[in-house]
Order: C-alpha cells, then sequence, then structure tokens
C-alpha cells in the first residue's frame, strides 16, 4: 500500500529539494508532483485541501468543538468532517445523494446481476 500512496503538498517546488525527495523514497511514498507537466491527482487534492481548510478547521467550522490545540482536537475535527463528507454531503453530481449512498446503490445494481459463488 505504501509505495502506492501518493505525498501531496501545496507548495510543489519542495519536491525540487533533493532531501526531501530522498525522505519521499525512503518512505516508500510517491510525490504528487513529478516531472514538468505531470501532476497524479494533484486537482483533486487541491480542491479538497480547500474544502477540508474552509470546512473543518475553519474558526467556524460546526465540526470543531473549541480551538485546536491540540492534534487531538484536529483529528477530532477531522473525523467528524470526513465522516460528514463521505455519508452526509450532498452532491450535485451524483444526484443530490451523499456518496456513500450512491456507492451503496451502484453497488446493489451492479451486483444484483452477478452470480453469487457457494463454497
Amino acid at each position: 500500500l505504501r509505495e502506492r500512496t501518493i505525498h501531496h503538498s501545496d507548495a510543489g517546488s519542495q519536491y525540487t529539494a533533493l532531501r526531501f525527495g530522498e525522505t519521499l523514497f525512503l518512505q516508500e511514498l510517491r510525490p504528487s508532483i513529478g516531472s514538468v507537466g505531470d501532476a497524479y491527482d494533484n486537482a483533486l487534492a487541491e480542491t479538497t485541501i480547500g474544502l477540508y481548510k474552509a470546512e473543518c478547521v475553519a474558526d467556524d467550522s460546526p465540526f470543531r468543538k473549541g480551538p485546536l490545540r491540540t492534534i487531538g482536537d484536529v483529528e477530532e475535527a477531522t473525523a467528524a468532517w470526513v465522516h460528514w463528507y463521505n455519508t452526509g454531503r450532498l452532491m450535485h453530481r451524483l444526484g443530490r445523494i451523499p456518496p456513500a449512498e450512491y456507492e451503496a446503490k451502484y453497488y446493489a445494481e451492479h451486483r444484483a446481476d452477478q452470480p453469487v459463488a457457494h463454497k
């Protein structure tokens, strides 16, 4: 799994630092930005990070229970936001239903016609 994990950073210039690249390599992580002109899902990562900053860690976020003073505070807010993002957020492209609901519907429709293997 780790060799397929992509590290994303807002600042692509850090990927030019030899020590940073070596650290990623040793941790079996791929940079989100490689050579000139390629970026593995960089736009998606940028959009998600922007939503996270605006919706989860902003001072007026409903996912916070006060100031973010510890890593635990950030983790708690993040877990609540990710849960909402996947199960409560209405997504226009999915017919204004949450992603988890759409996924369940998709698999129910596409697996219903598949034979069940018996062992």
